[in-house]
Order: structure tokens, then sequence, then C-alpha cells
């Protein structure tokens, strides 16, 4: 991937491996462009991400690595942030990074994607669940407080697919994505889950890409050996599609780089 916006950091309680060994794996990779976007702290799910506390340290020590690495790839400084209403945080919203993924990992604080609490799918009505994940997502973009969309279908993670047309259910998230001119991270994670595919499908990407919603990339590392894995599938899916260029954000700025 020429751009790489969505690695996480031992700060978030689940990834392994030294920020220094995410960027280089970059770097021997080919890759332009790498973000570190780890958990953001919030007052739930504490398990999972970063403490307040702590975000001076993962900032500085990404931007001290933004200096060390200059010459040779150019790091960028990001969260992903839980779109949870009444637990977002102005010091995270606030925060001076480059950008803001907003993400959905929970439908009524139910961690949907955590195999902790895959038992719940067998008690839940499988289309309900879809219906609510998207309606999360689009009210995740009609906030207007993030950049990019972190993993568009991440409910079909376990492989639990709903009987409706998933487009058709996408449909007003899509919509409100285009509205706050945000930019949908193809995210290669799925092809380490039971999905065994990219965030978002084929089908979602194509209904993107007539919208004309812009698209970046995204290892969503959680080790280093992890970073631009699945590059061919990734970019062969953009290509196929119709795209030929990538975002990603400085200062909260989006460029884009051609591919």
């Amino acid at each position: 991937m020429i751009v790489d916006l969505h690695n996480h950091t031992p700060l978030c309680n689940h990834a392994d491996g030294k920020i220094d060994e995410y960027i280089l794996a970059a770097v021997n990779s080919g890759t332009k462009v790498f973000g570190f976007a780890d958990h953001a702290p919030m007052d739930f799910d504490p398990k999972y991400r970063m403490s307040f506390e702590e975000m001076s340290c993962y900032e500085s020590d990404v931007l001290d690595a933004k200096q060390r690495y200059k010459d040779q790839i150019k790091i960028l400084l990001g969260y992903e942030v839980d779109y949870l209403e009444g637990h977002m945080d102005k010091r995270v919203l606030d925060a001076d990074v480059d950008y803001l993924i907003g993400s959905v990992h929970f439908i009524d604080e139910w961690g949907f994607d955590n195999p902790e609490f895959i038992g719940r799918y067998e008690h839940e009505n499988i289309d309900e669940i879809w219906e609510k994940y998207f309606l999360a997502i689009e009210k995740m973009a009609k906030t207007k407080l993030f950049d990019i969309v972190g993993h568009l279908d991440l409910i079909k993670v376990f492989k639990f697919m709903p009987n409706k047309d998933i487009v058709e259910l996408a449909k007003n998230a899509l919509h409100a994505i285009k509205e706050a001119d945000m930019t949908l991270e193809i995210n290669v994670a799925g092809y380490r889950k039971p999905i065994g595919e990219a965030y978002p499908s084929k089908e979602l990407l194509q209904a993107a890409f007539e919208l004309d919603i812009p698209i970046t990339f995204s290892s969503d590392a959680h080790k280093p050996e992890q970073v631009n894995l699945y590059n061919d599938q990734v970019v062969k899916l953009a290509r196929d599609v119709g795209y030929k260029e990538c975002a990603y954000y400085e200062n909260r700025e989006r460029k884009f780089l051609k591919f």
C-alpha cells in the first residue's frame, strides 16, 4: 500500500511490537505514507484502549518517530475513535492530530466484533443487527467529527450475514459519508478474520465509487508482520472498482496520491 493510515501500538493493550518495527516494515514494503491511529481512550471498554493519561506519550512517541524517519517515509498521527453516544471525549476530538478515524465497534454497548461476546449473535435478529450497525455509521458520519470511516462493514466479521440486500442496508450511511465529505478506508483486517475479505466488500466499494467517495488504505496492523499484508488484493480491488488515487491527511487536510 502506498498509503497505510490505520495501525496500532501496544498502548491499546491488544497489539504487539515497537513503533519502530511497524515503521521499518512499512519502509521495507515501499509504503510512502504510514499512519498510526491507535484506539483512543474513552470511559467505556478501557481494557482495549489507551488511557487518557497515555495520550501524551502516544503522541510524542509518534511525532518523535516522524522526525527520525522523515527521510525514509512520511509518518502521520491519528486516533481511531469509537463512535458511541455519550462516551466520546473532547480531549480526543480536539486533539492536535493529522486525522481521526471514526469506527463503530458497539451496538447498544455490545462489542459485536469481540470474540468474547460472539455468543450473543444466537439471540439476535441478524437483519436488525445490520440495520442498527449501519444506522450507527450514518449517525457517526452526520456528526462531521471524523475524517475517515473505519472498516465500513465490520459487522460481517464473523460471517453472520443478513437476508436483506447489504447495499440497500448501507445506502443511508453511504449518503451520510458523502455529505460529510469523509474518506472510506479499504481495510485488510477482514482477510485475517472469519469473513476472509476486505472491509468493505466489493459491492459496497462500488456503491461508494458511484457516489464519488474517496478511499484510503489500511493494514489495521496489530503486529509489525501484519503491515502491508494483502496489498495486492486490496489494490486490485480498488482498481477493479475504478479508483486510481487514495487519500491521506496532514493537519486534518486531505491530500491524494495516485496508486
